[in-house]
């Protein structure tokens, strides 16, 4: 297999974790208000197992994207466009999820998985797990 040891190449990879950070960190803040009324620094450091200062680096990264917002010592939010980012990927996490159970992926193994998954799926494949489900 051919490798692309490129300068584009790493500039995509560093992109698209950027990317599944900012999904991972909406969902997750979508998920805590949801279930605790509120979302902190705190919260979010303890549910990805990270330092409180790697955390504040993001959220002060997805507060400029207009992902979050927050002021210190106060609760992050979702914006508009954070929130619609939350439903989206709750959304393909679902159907992800579905998806690997029709194929007989235990409960515990299917929710890991899709949590993986869900960020790498071209819009045609997530349309086909979709079907795949529905019938």
């Amino acid at each position: 297999m051919a490798h692309s040891h490129t300068p584009e190449a790493h500039a995509k990879i560093r992109r698209d974790h950027a990317q599944e950070t900012a999904e991972d960190y909406v969902e997750a803040v979508a998920d805590l208000v949801a279930e605790r009324g509120t979302c902190r620094v705190v919260d979010l450091a303890e549910r990805f197992g990270v330092s409180h200062v790697t955390t504040l680096r993001v959220v002060k990264r997805l507060v400029s994207e207009d992902l979050l917002k927050t002021e210190p010592r106060k609760p992050i939010e979702l914006t508009s466009a954070g929130k619609k980012l939350a439903a989206a990927c709750a959304q393909r996490h679902e159907a992800v999820y579905r998806f690997l159970r029709k194929l007989g992926v235990s409960k515990r193994v299917a929710a890991l998985d899709a949590e993986g998954i869900e960020h790498h799926l071209s819009k045609p494949t997530l349309k086909a797990m979709r079907a795949f489900t529905a019938g």
